[in-house]
């Protein structure tokens, strides 16, 4: 059965992590405490970047970028989650699961980008560092226009690719958020040119990313290797351990996620483990990096005295 443009449905049923009401008041509890967590680290985060000269420096530029997207992501399913929770409704329109889907996909993508953006400055910092200066104002700015404008082209394409589906009667997306991958297994219409679209924007998009973070350490770990100084290994050492210890988070979550969907097949369990990739991570990536930053704790404690 197929439906034309001109009927198509007008809303799906979003059943979350878990159908059990008795649950519903800690999964609300929980999850807006974790989405407070994550606005507020992440906007101090963007605020101490902006309001301290000494931070105005490539790893900083990105990593305000990377707060700002950390902070949309979230607030792309959570406060839908708490609404439909708060109100125990799971209804969410056809404009807003497409609307979801888009913004979803977007700073998902963009989270992947400016982590391997992110990668290439420490590469070049701690391989070239004669060459650093390469890194400068305009560099910067056009490496994270690049990554902007890349992921909404992405983003714009596989919801464009969603809006030719058509749909029956079964429409339960077992998330809690409209993921595009449910919204492709609901679809009664032909499914291979968004099977293909998906395919490839997750090897291209994802793995390419991925790729050059690779990449970057391992010529990272050879150069470390190579210093005779146990001072300026741990010092150079010391300088990405933050970043490679929010992007082994990221990445293992993530592909744990995929991974997990591929053996199980049970989407209501891939729906808990996304928590991880989507919520967790982006909650806890202020604390890995202002923990193990003494120039951006130092601003942050200002921040909360009011001296800044």
């Amino acid at each position: 059965m197929e439906q034309g443009n001109e009927t198509r449905i007008s809303k799906f049923l979003l059943l979350g992590i878990s159908e059990d009401p008795k649950l519903q008041p800690f999964l609300f509890g929980l999850f807006l405490f974790m989405y407070l967590v994550t606005v507020l680290g992440n906007l101090l985060i963007i605020l101490a970047t902006i309001s301290d000269s000494h931070l105005h420096t490539p790893m900083y530029f990105f990593l305000a970028n990377l707060s700002f997207a950390d902070i949309c992501f979230t607030t792309t399913s959570i406060p839908k989650m708490l609404v439909n929770i708060q109100t125990q409704s799971k209804v969410i329109t056809y404009a807003g699961c497409i609307t979801q889907i888009y913004f979803f996909i977007f700073f998902g993508v963009l989270d992947n980008f400016l982590l391997a953006v992110m990668a290439y400055d420490h590469y070049v910092a701690i391989c070239h560092p004669l060459h650093y200066t390469v890194m400068n104002h305009r560099l910067c700015g056009l490496l994270v226009l690049a990554c902007w404008a890349t992921t909404a082209l992405n983003s714009l394409l596989e919801t464009l690719m969603a809006l030719r589906l058509s749909f029956c009667i079964d429409l339960e997306i077992p998330h809690f958020v409209c993921e595009l991958n449910q919204l492709v297994l609901l679809a009664c219409s032909d499914t291979f040119p968004n099977d293909m679209v998906m395919y490839f924007a997750a090897v291209l998009l994802g793995g390419g990313p991925l790729a050059g973070v690779l990449y970057s350490y391992s010529k990272i770990v050879s150069s470390i290797r190579a210093i005779s100084s146990a001072q300026v290994k741990y010092k150079a050492f010391s300088t990405c351990a933050s970043h490679l210890s929010v992007v082994s988070l990221f990445y293992s979550t993530l592909l744990g996620v995929y991974l997990n969907s591929s053996i199980t097949q049970n989407s209501q369990s891939t729906a808990r483990a996304s928590v991880m990739y989507s919520v967790v991570t982006p909650m806890l990536n202020p604390f890995i990096y202002s923990l193990r930053n003494k120039d951006l704790t130092g601003d942050l404690r200002r921040l909360f005295r009011g001296k800044l």
